[in-house]
């Protein structure tokens, strides 16, 4: 029997002990790498595009030999402002890449020496850089699988018998209660959504996927529409979770992974949150076949070439 891909040596090629041996200087080079990578790291001004640059050491900040702009490798990056030493990050890179199912940040606090609130911002900041590689804005083609899932929104039962409600009424619920409809190429990308009701997923399928498109889903009757548009395989699982090679077997490998990262992990994840999950789950599915090492490199890249975060930056601060 073939070993699998995790289980061989050739998925590992980055490790904490490697990193932190390296130390700092290394990885502040490989910020510097992968903020510039058509200068091999020489520092390029993100205001004038100038080449030419003081390197004030003392600070490890550049100047601008044109404009005169002071700036750092973080500088209008994901990781603005970060006061984590590069070789820090470069560990939560490696750490958060390494967790398959995820990685709770009570845990990631505790590997970094950090608080909390350090680690779940830094954290949802990487998950953001990665939903840059799942959010595209490209259609789907060949053949793509489509399913929903529900997350959240539990009410706990009464602990007498007799206080307790039917939950599957409405006045019973939370209200926090959403699905993640996905939309998945067989062998291809993974296009994740968050909303209300399942249904709501005949609208996205129309807008992301292409018409030469062919598509598998469920026994739900709001994937009856789908037949107007596509030639839809469908799949009964009261009876059989595959039928003569029709089966959303992608999609619920995805769900599978996601469910694991929510409930062993961070055991709760807000609504208002729960998209960049889904997102970090999706990269994670895609890139299953890449070692840990390459992964570190992507999400760094990721990192380097997104904006500044205006929903995480300062985000004690608001809530505060």
């Amino acid at each position: 029997m073939a070993q699998h891909f995790l289980l061989s040596a050739a998925s590992r090629t980055l490790s904490l002990r490697a990193i932190y041996k390296a130390g700092e200087e290394a990885a502040y080079r490989t910020f510097c790498e992968m903020r510039w990578p058509e200068t091999d790291g020489a520092a390029v001004c993100p205001r004038c595009g100038c080449c030419e640059t003081y390197n004030i050491t003392t600070r490890r900040k550049f100047k601008c030999k044109g404009c005169y702009h002071q700036f750092s490798v973080t500088s209008g990056t994901i990781f603005a402002s970060r006061k984590m030493d590069f070789v820090d990050l470069l560990a939560a890179i490696c750490i958060i890449v390494n967790a398959s199912k995820g990685v709770s940040m009570v845990q990631l606090s505790r590997d970094l020496d950090c608080q909390y609130k350090t680690a779940f911002v830094l954290a949802h900041k990487l998950r953001e850089a990665m939903a840059r590689e799942v959010q595209t804005g490209e259609v789907l083609e060949g053949h793509v699988e489509v399913d929903g899932a529900y997350f959240g929104g539990h009410v706990r039962p009464e602990n007498r018998k007799e206080d307790r409600k039917d939950r599957r009424l409405k006045e019973n619920q939370t209200g926090k209660r959403r699905v993640v409809v996905v939309l998945r190429e067989r062998k291809g990308r993974t296009l994740p959504f968050v909303t209300k009701a399942e249904a709501e997923g005949v609208a996205l399928v129309k807008e992301n996927v292409c018409r030469m498109a062919s598509i598998s889903a469920d026994e739900a009757s709001h994937w009856d529409l789908l037949h107007s548009g596509w030639p839809v395989e469908r799949v009964n699982h009261s009876q059989a979770y595959s039928d003569h090679g029709k089966n959303t077997n992608q999609a619920e490998s995805y769900f599978s992974r996601l469910r694991r990262m929510i409930d062993g992990q961070h055991h709760g994840v807000s609504p208002q949150y729960l998209h960049q999950y889904a997102n970090h789950a999706a990269w994670m599915e895609d890139n299953r076949r890449q070692p840990n090492g390459a992964l570190a490199h992507m999400v760094v890249a990721n990192a380097m070439g997104a904006p500044v975060s205006r929903n995480w930056k300062g985000y004690w601060q608001r809530a505060a």
